[in-house]
């Protein structure tokens, strides 16, 4: 597996205001919805403008967070976003990654009229049966990815090596999450499949944890994974390397650096399939580098994959 970046774009809103800590990305309309895990708006990129939604109501007025501010900690963290469906049109959920009580919720997000309708749901009890699939306590679930297989999302918990948590994931219906975000159905209710750890090894010592995951149209899985030396699913620590794994099963069967751009490691937080020719994918990665004043970058991936169930030269 090989990794090429084409081409580095730097993300602000229309009116100049940079689109910070990028954290997902999914496909809406003939654009793509970026998720800020900081705000509680998101970006939506089409047409050659960058325009706002609003994902969340503000929290105790605020609609941006930061340590810094010392408001980081009302921050809903809004990590994944996914394709997905309401009632057969498409739609983006978005989630959180559940690292705290404040964490715990899903938005759907699809067009009417060509304009962004917004609904949003409480997910505690759907969070709390996807610790105890994953064995473990609340203060280590740090959801950071989602990837779409068929009527299935795959939801991965980021782990953090140094306090012995590997990156894993459960499966979840779509319908069942949908419904439990619209109100339709009890989040309690929505199953929790089967968990599945992914040995991703460390780079200087720092274990790689899962941040994002796109399916591959040969069934295959891309993951994003940084190595970021963090204590916590809750604060942030220095990034030594950033990578693409490639899934097959159950089975890590091949990684890559992300190239370094202008010298600097990019922490990817966001995975999205733009096109699938042959064995070359083409993606679109959002970065979140930790800065709340510094604009995010959306990266243009090409990625030479191996042939299926083998690794690459």
């Amino acid at each position: 597996m090989r990794v090429h970046v084409d081409e580095v774009k730097v993300l602000r809103f229309d009116d100049g205001t940079p689109v910070t800590a990028a954290s997902g990305i999914a496909p809406l309309g003939a654009g793509w919805l970026v998720a800020q895990d900081d705000s509680t708006i998101a970006a939506w990129l089409h047409d050659g403008a960058v325009e706002p939604v609003r994902v969340l109501p503000p929290v105790e007025g605020l609609d941006r967070f930061s340590e810094a501010a010392g408001t980081k900690r009302l921050k809903p963290d809004l990590e994944v976003a996914c394709p997905a469906e309401v009632d057969g049109e498409p739609a983006v959920l978005l989630l959180g990654s559940g690292s705290t009580s404040r964490r715990m919720r899903g938005v759907l997000v699809r067009l009417a009229d060509g304009r962004p309708q917004v609904v949003a749901g409480e997910l505690g009890p759907l969070y709390a049966a996807v610790a105890a699939r994953l064995g473990l306590p609340m203060e280590h679930v740090n959801l950071e990815g989602a990837s779409r297989h068929g009527d299935t999302v795959r939801w991965f918990n980021r782990g953090n090596l140094a306090a012995g948590v590997p990156s894993a994931s459960v499966d979840v219906p779509l319908e069942g999450l949908v419904d439990a975000v619209l109100g339709r159905g009890d989040a309690a209710a929505v199953p929790v499949g089967r968990a599945q750890a992914y040995e991703l090894g460390e780079v200087e010592g720092v274990g790689l944890a899962v941040t994002d995951a796109i399916a591959l149209p040969d069934g295959r899985v891309l993951l994003s994974a940084a190595a970021e030396d963090s204590p916590n699913a809750v604060d942030d620590g220095p990034v030594v390397a950033i990578a693409l794994a490639l899934v097959d099963g159950d089975r890590v069967v091949d990684m890559v650096a992300i190239p370094e751009v202008d010298g600097h490691v990019h922490k990817v937080e966001g995975l999205a399939l733009r096109r699938s020719e042959g064995g070359q994918v083409h993606l679109l990665a959002v970065v979140d580098d930790d800065d709340p004043e510094a604009p995010s970058t959306i990266l243009e991936l090409r990625v030479d994959l191996g042939a299926p169930g083998g690794v690459s030269p």
